[in-house]
């Protein structure tokens, strides 16, 4: 007798077609269609509020036709999209599974217990893409299960530097809590030890951090250092990651940071601040350089130790480690759940 195909219902902001951002939810979805789910994705609107109506009728619309709804949960505003859209497929009897993701969820499940509650006490399971968040949640009595975010390791290639140039990429979101300024901090301090450093920073803008950045170009005097690219679709900044040799990571707040686990595929040494998930996912002086946050002194210190001496060793360490993050590795642990 031929098995039936389980169906899933997937809440979460599927932008990729107007951010150009490869999500994870877009990762997840296609390597899960590859093993014979049927996969839809709610939503795609971009008004805020559009996307939670969307989402709410996406759960009463397919309610007798999937096996699982997951959910992406974040800490902000989006935290609320996984409280609603829970409660309506609780109300439905309906699996659903959140898939934890914003870094300061810990501090979220602390000062909003009774609704924390209402979300993941009555959850099928509970996913932490970090070991991080595990715990956290562990801490307050949450079940959990850890499978980290998927990286899709085949299409990243490696590239063996033999000898680094103070040349510097950074990737995310021109988002104050990811504190691109500190970037720019960074490339000016740099630049008195090693005159002809550059930076390229890559994301959209989504806030007044973009106009920050410039001020701070503008008082500098750094404008034929910094090249801003706007958003890139990932295969593009992966070809422009050929032409710097250190990737750096600003945020005051994190998880499990997929542009840091791209550099680290890409064979980029990364120098990263050490808050929320980051130290669950690197380690210092081994397969990354980790500093306190929201110093630009520090991170200096941390890029000329790597320029003087050339530790390419820990980019080996970082390749080995996100190799464990590919399909192949946690595939069974979804399929396990997606039973």
């Amino acid at each position: 007798m031929k098995k039936k195909l389980k169906t899933i219902l997937y809440i979460g902001n599927n932008l990729t077609a107007k951010t150009k951002y490869n999500s994870t939810l877009a990762v997840l979805v296609n390597l899960l269609k590859i093993e014979g789910y049927r996969v839809h994705i709610s939503s795609s609107k971009l008004n805020k509020l559009s996307r939670l109506l969307d989402m709410c009728l996406s759960v009463i619309k397919y309610r007798n036709k999937v096996d699982y709804i997951l959910i992406d949960t974040f800490s902000t505003k989006n935290f609320y999209y996984a409280l609603i859209t829970s409660q309506l497929a609780k109300i439905f009897s309906i699996k659903y599974i959140p898939i934890l993701h914003g870094g300061n969820l810990p501090t979220r499940i602390k000062k909003n217990v009774f609704l924390s509650k209402l979300i993941f006490k009555n959850s099928y399971k509970n996913i932490a893409p970090s070991n991080y968040l595990k715990v956290a949640f562990e801490n307050e009595g949450y079940r959990v299960d850890f499978i980290p975010n998927i990286i899709e390791i085949e299409q990243y290639e490696f590239k063996k530097r033999e000898k680094l140039q103070p040349k510097l990429l950074w990737v995310r979101a021109f988002k104050e809590i990811y504190n691109p300024t500190l970037a720019i901090e960074v490339l000016y301090l740099l630049k008195n030890e090693y005159p002809n450093a550059k930076l390229c920073m890559v994301g959209p803008f989504v806030d007044n951090s973009y106009n920050n950045c410039l001020s701070l170009v503008e008082k500098y005097n750094l404008h034929n250092s910094v090249e801003f690219t706007n958003v890139l679709l990932k295969e593009e900044w992966h070809k422009v990651s050929v032409d710097y040799d250190i990737f750096i990571n600003t945020t005051n707040f994190d998880n499990t940071p997929v542009s840091v686990m791209e550099a680290m595929a890409l064979g980029l040494p990364v120098v990263t601040t050490n808050v929320g998930g980051i130290p669950y996912l690197l380690e210092d002086k081994v397969d990354a350089f980790l500093v306190g946050k929201n110093n630009p002194k520090l991170m200096v210190e941390a890029i000329i130790k790597l320029l003087k001496n050339d530790n390419l060793i820990i980019c080996r360490n970082a390749r080995k480690k996100v190799e464990t993050f590919s399909w192949n590795h946690n595939k069974t642990k979804w399929l396990q759940i997606l039973k």
